[in-house]
């Protein structure tokens, strides 16, 4: 009777996870070959000016080495300098960030402003929803303090509010020091598959764009309406996503608005940003799949979208159980209706072609691009692929452990930058 429950789970795990394997590779492919059929439709734009007043909301803590060089951007869009204005949140910084900030408001007092946190390192919505009570714009913009956008990044976003239903209008992020390290290399990929292909393929099929927290812009009235960033989530951009989807509003990608980002140079700085997107994700699955599958709000098409975002960061989880389950088979002899060698063969085609085809995404984003040295380099993202196995578990077993023993699992681990690019 044990062996035939054995039996019976074993082909029910393996039939679910070739399942949602299959899912996946079919979006990856048709978003690769979306974003590859449409490459030339995506520099077209809004023709029409759009020039309501905007806050530009930057949180930085112990930002030094970058916060000087946003600013001084900042003050260089080609926008109206009367309908704009720059907030910086000095969150309770121990360098000179806060000394760096206050010196270009000095030099622009009536762009920028500083305002120096009470009590900080708490996290991001936290240091989000401060700087909300400070902005007075129609539209609400956000940056991270290591980001440089384009000049017109403005002047290419904003059109798109003229559409009622659009409550986000969120650009394209590439990668500034790129060269720097094997990690920031692989992070440059992985936004090139992640923005270049899939962003854009959700805009054109009209599905769920993510808001990434920043190089995006929202409704000032819709971000109050909603209550701000929710503080008690580690992935309060993902967390806002689904908040306004499912207020019935649109998010709108732009792939040509674009800003650069210095990222992680260092596997333990990668573990740890991966690790707390993970955690950061997986709450915002527990908490929105059942009120994303009862929306009448959301058509068909978008809750599928969205069920496969959600719940993205358990894939690998999947993936890693299938091949333990797989060895166990192998050297203890599990029982099994299907011969071993048709389960192994099939569990690695599914696994190469259903979770490593986001490797497709990134050669069409290179191609799309035209990047064609980048395509040579798609080999490394295997070290990431393995690596993002091992964190999400233990993302999943720690998030676990806190909601058992009632702790707070929203550590926040700061990204240090070093003004590279």
């Amino acid at each position: 009777m044990q062996s035939e429950v054995l039996t019976l789970f074993l082909e029910l795990f393996f039939l679910f996870s070739r399942s949602v394997a299959v899912l996946y590779m079919f979006r990856h492919y048709v978003f690769s070959f979306a974003a590859i059929k449409h490459r030339s439709e995506d520099q077209r734009g809004q023709c029409a000016v759009f020039q309501p007043s905007v806050s530009i909301i930057i949180p930085a803590r112990n930002e030094e080495k970058v916060i000087g060089r946003l600013l001084r951007r900042l003050t260089e869009l080609n926008y109206p300098k009367n309908k704009l204005e720059v907030i910086a949140i000095d969150d309770q910084s121990t360098d000179r960030t806060g000394e760096i900030a206050e010196l270009y408001a000095s030099k622009n007092p009536s762009l920028i402003r500083v305002v120096h946190r009470k009590v900080g390192g708490v996290g991001k919505a936290a240091v989000l929803n401060e700087g909300l009570q400070h902005a007075r714009g129609e539209i609400i913009g956000f940056f991270d303090a290591d980001y440089v956008p384009k000049r017109n990044i403005l002047e290419k976003m904003l059109p798109y509010f003229l559409d009622s239903s659009v409550g986000v209008v969120q650009g394209r992020i590439f990668v500034l020091n790129e060269r720097q390290s094997l990690v920031s290399r692989i992070v440059a990929l992985e936004r090139l598959g992640g923005y270049r292909v899939s962003q854009y393929a959700r805009d054109l099929f009209g599905l769920i764009p993510q808001f990434a927290g920043t190089v995006g812009f929202i409704r000032r009235d819709l971000l109050l309406a909603l209550g701000g960033f929710n503080p008690d989530t580690l992935a309060e951009d993902t967390d806002l996503t689904f908040r306004i989807v499912l207020a019935g509003f649109q998010i709108k990608y732009v792939n040509f608005a674009e800003s650069g980002e210095e990222a992680v140079k260092g596997w333990r700085q990668y573990w740890r940003q991966r690790k707390r997107w993970a955690k950061g994700h997986m709450q915002c699955a527990f908490n929105y799949v059942f009120p994303l599958l009862k929306s009448p709000k959301i058509s068909l098409k978008r809750k599928v979208d969205g069920l496969l975002l959600l719940n993205v960061y358990f894939l690998p989880i999947l993936v890693m159980v299938s091949w333990i389950l797989l060895f166990a088979v192998l050297i203890f002899k599990l029982p099994m209706s299907i011969p071993f060698e048709i389960a192994f063969v099939s569990s690695v085609f599914f696994i190469l072609h259903g979770n490593l085809a986001p490797f497709i995404e990134v050669m069409a984003g290179a191609l799309c691009d035209r990047r064609w040295k980048l395509i040579l380099l798609t080999w490394l993202l295997v070290l990431s692929y393995f690596i993002n196995m091992v964190v999400c578990s233990i993302a999943f077993l720690e998030l676990l452990a806190c909601r058992i023993n009632g702790k707070n699992p929203n550590h926040w681990h700061k990204t240090m930058h070093d003004g590279e690019g």
